[in-house]
């Protein structure tokens, strides 16, 4: 099989792992190296400047060991095979990234013959990049779980950012569905990794952080009959106890069709959707998994979760803008985190009016409803049924009925062995 081939097998065998973003890494650029993170952030992300980056997203191998129902490249599966060998991605990585097509690399793998032998491949690939091909370009390394915890804290050195995807919210979904793969084997790495985080060296007298973009995680949502509410509270738990970066929230779709045990129809893109919703208000708005939904409950669907808890909660509501303080203002549905502070510093010169507001460019048409403004309610309803109706109908949105792609290497005219041998 030619390399041209084998690339396209990888990097479609790789797009289905979200759990990647800009980096947030400060690696600085370096005589005689090659790259510069820049705080640039990577994966078809939009940073904090604006700018969209890209990256290098392919798999070393998608030869796997493991049966886990839900994966394209699970051992009975019949696809295409292929490998590449570490020196074959270096080259590869470092002739895309001299002609500006990627940013940087996120590379992951099948487990091919033992977490072990596939863990010390993907530690010889990306050692290589850093210390003989000298790239300082942003990597993201996916871990292996199950491979020996002083291989993946070996990887963590010369990594940005690391991840090991718990990929199935509870130890029942596991056993049914990854049965090869143990809990332990996934939270013992990550509770490794939040350690060592924060290890540092001394050069010149500066501290340099491994993994300095930190690790993520990614779930698998609707392919097991967990609740929202059960995959929230370990959001939490994740949060608070491995200092995670990002969890991401991958809806399942029905790649392998062989088993009853899986769905047949892929999961509501919007359920993925308020998830990201939950996370957010996790991190930036002080609530907690518990106060968000029960555990055996669900997220709404048609409605966002601030709203949802607040029609929940309507005995909090109306808040007067002003007199609330910060932390009320923050579960306003419609007010965020940077017009909540507005509100707090504006309201010091006078009081604020409804036209105050609308210059602030708060989201009116939801916070109307659950604020007062100099003792004016402003809002169409007053209980929370027909608010909850009100929300329902400006929210909507016709469902998306297929997933987003990622971009592919295949759609130039082009062959893709000019651009691998370096000929322009």
């Amino acid at each position: 099989m030619d390399l041209n081939e084998r690339i396209r097998i990888l990097t479609e065998g790789a797009k289905y792992d979200v759990s990647c973003s800009s980096s947030g890494a400060g690696t600085g650029s370096k005589k005689g190296s090659l790259g510069n993170t820049a705080y640039c952030g990577i994966c078809h992300s939009f940073t904090s400047d604006g700018r969209c980056v890209s990256l290098l997203k392919i798999l070393l191998t998608n030869y796997c060991e493991y049966d886990c129902l839900y994966c394209v490249n699970r051992r009975s599966n019949d696809i295409p095979r292929a490998r590449l060998s570490p020196r074959e991605l270096c080259e590869l990585v470092i002739n895309f990234y001299r002609r500006n097509y990627i940013e940087g690399l996120f590379l992951s793998s099948s487990v091919e013959k033992s977490p072990n032998h596939t863990m010390e491949q993907l530690v010889l690939a990306v050692k290589m990049l850093r210390e003989e091909y000298k790239f300082r370009g942003y990597i993201h390394l996916k871990a292996i779980p199950g491979a020996d915890y002083g291989l993946i804290d070996y990887a963590s050195a010369y990594a940005d950012r690391m991840s090991l995807n718990i990929e199935l919210p509870t130890e029942r979904s596991l056993k049914l569905l990854a049965p090869q793969k143990k809990k332990d084997a996934i939270i013992e790495p990550m509770k490794m990794l939040s350690q060592s985080y924060f290890l540092t060296k001394t050069e010149k007298n500066s501290q340099i952080k491994k993994i300095p973009a930190g690790q993520t995680t990614q779930m698998i949502v609707g392919a097991s009959n967990d609740t929202d509410g059960q995959i929230i509270r370990l959001t939490q738990a994740l949060y608070r106890n491995f200092n995670l970066k990002r969890v991401y929230y991958s809806a399942y779709m029905p790649v392998n069709l062989s088993s009853s045990l899986l769905p047949a129809l892929p999961c509501d893109l919007r359920r993925e959707h308020r998830l990201y919703e939950a996370d957010w208000l996790l991190r930036f708005y002080g609530f907690s998994a518990e106060e968000l939904l029960p555990v055996e409950r669900n997220l709404a669907a048609d409605i966002d979760v601030k709203s949802f808890w607040a029609l929940n909660n309507y005995q909090f509501f109306p808040v007067e803008i002003n007199t609330a303080s910060y932390e009320a203002l923050l579960r306003v549905p419609g007010i965020g985190v940077k017009n909540a502070y507005r509100i707090i510093i504006a309201r010091r010169h006078g009081k604020l009016t409804f036209e105050s507001l609308k210059k602030m460019r708060v989201v009116l048409k939801r916070a109307q409803h659950f604020i007062t403004v100099n003792g004016k309610f402003y809002g169409a309803y007053n209980n929370p049924v027909n608010i909850r109706k009100a929300l329902a109908a400006q929210q909507e949105r016709p469902r998306l009925e297929t997933a987003c792609l990622q971009t592919s290497l295949f759609d130039a005219e082009r062959p893709l062995t000019d651009i691998i041998t370096g000929e322009l």
